[in-house]
């Protein structure tokens, strides 16, 4: 495919053969404003990797256990450190009743997060698992990053292997990719303290796929990170999945500034995210999905990621309160957001966090809409 006369051409029209690009091919791109061409050579991507006629979305709630933090992150509004008098701990019921609330609602998981709590034990995460399950046993549990896998090894004073061993059991579905902001130590010691580094937060997730669990990677641009850093993530990921095959999806949003200790930072518009986002589906040619930002975007650059290496329009997400606490409050309902996949000319599918589609076919066949790439302010 011939994507443009552009001077990466060459390096699009690679990747869209199924070429894999290099760190310094990917940095290229990268710097590149041509949104159209890198838009479509993504698109195209994305067609050989799921020629299907559907898109796909999920329902579930992200459910924050705890706001209470033994780590100091700058660009986090949500947490509170632990002798702070806003600082909570979910009861059993509340969690249950959210869960019972997204259940009604059509959903099959929960996002279950919090912060790093210095005195919650081990059995503490064990017992409120086994409670989720017995309760809901069809409901997946996606949850606690790797900085609170991390954290619960300390605690516990237990091998990693051992503690996701002990929350597999106990009932863990499925780990996100919280956390992971961007893979590169000088980056992640300018912007938070007491937290996971690079080589552990990648170890919790070669671990967990070693024990054959399933993952989410992801990352949060637009602060600190140069672009050859956005690159190393992506390099970073791209590595260890050669290495376990164990990662679903891979979701990219950019920094949401406010109420931050790092409000001073322009936040990156729609231009670089739509950009970066299809970057990564050149770069992550061993990731077989993208999931578009909705969340933080809205529903109009959301529903645009269609059309630039996204295949899936994430979560309705019936509670979110982590970005919302950093003043983006976006908010799709589900007719909307199959209406964003309909009108980008696909299907709309129910999926799981496998990726795997969970509601009843449709006979209805669409005639995939013509993207329409409007010039975007950077």
């Amino acid at each position: 495919m011939q994507t443009s006369s552009s001077p990466i051409s060459s390096l699009l029209d690679k990747a869209v053969a199924g070429e894999r690009l290099t760190p310094e091919e990917g940095v290229a791109i990268l710097r590149s404003h041509d949104l159209p061409s890198i838009g479509a050579a993504a698109d195209a991507v994305t067609k050989r990797l799921h020629p299907e006629s559907f898109r796909t979305y999920n329902i579930d709630r992200n459910i924050n256990y705890t706001n209470a933090c033994t780590a100091v992150c700058d660009f986090c509004a949500f947490y509170r450190p632990p002798d702070h008098p806003e600082v909570y701990v979910l009861p059993i019921e509340t969690l249950l009743k959210k869960i019972e609330e997204t259940v009604e609602l059509g959903g099959d998981q929960i996002l279950l997060q919090g912060g790093l709590h210095p005195k919650l034990p081990m059995e503490w995460y064990e017992d409120m698992l086994r409670t989720i399950k017995q309760r809901f046993p069809q409901v997946n549990v996606h949850g606690f990053s790797p900085p609170e896998i991390h954290h619960f090894t300390k605690i516990a004073k237990q091998p990693l292997k051992t503690v996701l061993e002990r929350l597999k059991a106990a009932g863990l579905g499925s780990l996100p990719g919280g956390g992971g902001e961007i893979l590169v130590d000088r980056v992640r010691n300018e912007i938070t303290r007491g937290k996971v580094l690079t080589d552990d937060w990648l170890n919790v997730m070669r671990v967990w796929h070693e024990l054959g669990g399933k993952s989410t990677a992801t990352m949060m641009f637009g602060h600190v990170e140069t672009l050859e850093e956005r690159i190393e993530h992506f390099e970073r990921v791209r590595q260890l999945q050669d290495e376990t095959g164990g990662f679903t999806a891979f979701i990219s949003w950019t920094f949401q500034p406010d109420n931050t200790d790092m409000a001073h930072i322009p936040p990156a518009g729609a231009f670089e995210y739509l950009k970066t986002q299809a970057v990564s589906r050149l770069y992550l040619d061993n990731i077989p999905n993208i999931q578009s930002s909705w969340v933080t975007q809205g529903e109009k650059v959301g529903q645009l990621a269609l059309a630039f290496g996204a295949n899936d329009m994430g979560s309705l997400m019936i509670e979110e309160n982590v970005v919302s606490q950093a003043g983006t409050v976006h908010h799709l309902s589900l007719d909307a957001i199959r209406r964003c996949i309909t009108s980008a000319g696909y299907i709309p599918r129910q999926r799981n966090v496998f990726y795997e589609c969970i509601d009843e076919a449709s006979e209805m066949v669409l005639k995939p809409a013509k993207p329409v790439l409007p010039i975007l302010q950077s």
